[in-house]
């Protein structure tokens, strides 16, 4: 069987900076509040008009991890896509990158699984490199969160969180076992679906002619809800369970660790994870303060953020871990 090692990396963001105090002249909601619940001074927001799209900006990412990779786009096998805000309701942005790089007719995969989408996609990349079926694969995560926001006051709890942005890496086949993604750790639980999620538009409830015809100003079912407390309480529970998974199927320990790049999803949350794990600052990266939550989009970013810091060195132990929507969540152990 062979390894997998992530090659080239590359991060794309929009460059419209929206700062908390100018979601406070849309929003009741001030810089001190959102700072103490999420740890986020600002986000990029893609400017109305612009053209930039979840498929424009995840190849704008995979672009950047290509030429790092020191390949050529046509070496790419296969192409794997995590977002939850794809350009259209079908096809997914998977084939919209490869048009836009022009690859030949390689098989392109779309994955839903929010927050720990990317992780997912990760997963699935590994396999298909461990198993032979392919050499080399981009894996994207990029979301356009910003214009399917309610951004008044009775969105705040959701629509301060959010930013827009890419990731991306090309993870190739290797022959050294000791390096690479040692392992990759998957989970979910259905029945608390609904404490974060986005009911409509969907074909079993209520589709978009539904809402055009009620035309109700009161209808909050096309706007992401969230149970954040909830939400909260599971993650940190589940964030703990999964590294540690992840460590003792490796036969590591916590001390082995050189950085944990947790998902992005609320400082406090990365804040308790690192002291649950006993972690120095420096060994924990975090980029929520720029960006905000940029779902399947938010470890790519601070994993190629973190690796153009010098923060990532060969033979390094790195941990990816993220706790989303589903609820699904999810870690990978990596050896640089």
């Amino acid at each position: 069987m062979y390894q997998s090692r992530i090659i080239g990396l590359g991060h794309y963001v929009p460059e419209n900076i929206v700062t908390n105090d100018e979601l406070s002249k849309l929003m009741d909601t001030n810089d001190a509040w959102i700072q103490e619940r999420t740890g986020i001074k600002e986000r990029r927001w893609v400017k109305p008009g612009s053209g930039e799209t979840t498929s424009t900006m995840g190849t704008e990412a995979a672009k950047i991890a290509i030429e790092r990779a020191g390949i050529d786009k046509d070496e790419i096998d296969f192409i794997i896509f995590a977002t939850l805000s794809p350009d259209y309701y079908f096809p997914g942005p998977g084939v919209m990158v490869q048009e836009a790089l022009d690859i030949k007719t390689i098989g392109a995969l779309d994955v839903r699984n929010q927050c720990s989408g990317f992780l997912y996609a990760l997963s699935v990349a590994d396999q298909f490199i461990k198993t032979g079926m392919y050499k080399k694969i981009l894996v994207i995560g990029s979301e356009l969160h910003s214009r399917g926001l309610d951004k008044t006051t009775r969105g705040r709890g959701v629509s301060v969180i959010f930013g827009d942005g890419a990731g991306a890496v090309v993870l190739s086949r290797s022959e050294d076992a000791k390096k690479g993604i040692l392992s990759t750790h998957l989970h979910s639980q259905g029945e608390h679906a609904k404490e974060l999620s986005l009911v409509a538009p969907g074909m079993g409830k209520r589709w978009v002619s539904d809402i055009l015809r009620e035309n109700d100003p009161n209808d909050e079912s096309y706007f992401p809800y969230m149970n954040g407390q909830f939400v909260f309480k599971n993650a940190i529970v589940r964030f703990v369970e999964v590294i540690n998974e992840g460590l003792q199927k490796n036969n590591l320990t916590k001390e082995d660790i050189n950085l944990l790049i947790p998902h992005q999803a609320n400082l406090r949350i990365s804040q308790f994870v690192q002291h649950k794990f006993g972690l120095r600052d420096d060994q924990v990266y975090n980029n929520i303060v720029r960006y905000g939550n940029t779902t399947a989009a938010s470890i790519p970013i601070a994993l190629t953020e973190a690796w153009q810091e010098g923060k990532i060195k060969e033979g390094n132990l790195v941990v990816l871990a993220a706790f989303g929507s589903g609820f699904t969540w999810g870690s990978a152990i990596i050896r640089w």
